[in-house]
């Protein structure tokens, strides 16, 4: 369903430039109608309003049934700081944060993680901007899983492509819950978007290849 919440998600990111439409090529190699580049956001007012809408959905899904919240690097640094004030400031809901490091530090205090240090038995969610084919999952286990003991329960982000993967079976979404019992959250799917330019009397061409794409490529 689109709500109202959705809909000014998906404008605050047309108005931002990260949500575009044309025809773009995507990692896998598909010819896409629409084309979602999170580099795209740049002020202050931005990430905080990002922060605002991460950190409700954060609070509808878990409220604070959580111990901490974890940003892969790069993108996830920023996301994870902006939600984390933004859930204290809204609701205060005031849970510690902490991202990864590329390269581990060999000086000074040392390690990969920067901010909290998890400890066994933690609940910890992922706080990321996209999901493709679930490889940053797939990387950011092991990193959290090496730290402690700690149990990966939801992971949150911007938009939920619903695309299959090579198999052409299950989207990464599909996949992450299977593979690694996480839940994934998006603040809006590929079919809020399609109802949104519906709504909002878009050219036609750009809908009917939204159709085409999502009916070759998208499971729901």
């Amino acid at each position: 369903m689109l709500t109202q919440a959705k809909k000014e998600f998906i404008e605050f990111m047309m108005g931002a430039d990260v949500l575009r439409f044309g025809e773009f090529k995507t990692k896998s190699g598909r010819l896409t109608p629409y084309f979602v580049n999170t580099g795209n956001y740049r002020t202050g007012a931005q990430i905080a309003a990002l922060g605002k809408f991460y950190a409700a959905c954060i609070r509808e899904a878990c409220g604070e049934d959580f111990t901490a919240m974890f940003g892969p690097a790069y993108k996830g640094i920023p996301l994870v700081t902006a939600a984390a004030s933004a859930l204290s400031t809204l609701y205060g809901i005031d849970k510690p944060y902490f991202f990864n490091r590329k390269e581990v530090k060999d000086h000074g205090e040392g390690g990969s993680l920067v901010g909290y240090q998890p400890k066994d038995g933690d609940s910890v969610i992922i706080i990321e901007d996209v999901i493709t084919a679930g490889t940053a999952v797939r990387e950011t286990v092991p990193i959290l899983k090496a730290a402690a003991d700690v149990k990966v329960t939801d992971m949150f982000i911007s938009v939920d492509r619903c695309e299959v993967g090579k198999e052409g079976v299950k989207t990464a979404v599909m996949e992450v819950k299977e593979e690694f019992g996480i839940n994934v959250h998006a603040i809006i799917t590929v079919r809020d978007i399609r109802e949104y330019l519906s709504e909002h009397g878009t050219d036609p061409a750009l809908l009917a290849s939204m159709d085409r794409y999502m009916e070759q490529y998208c499971r729901f």
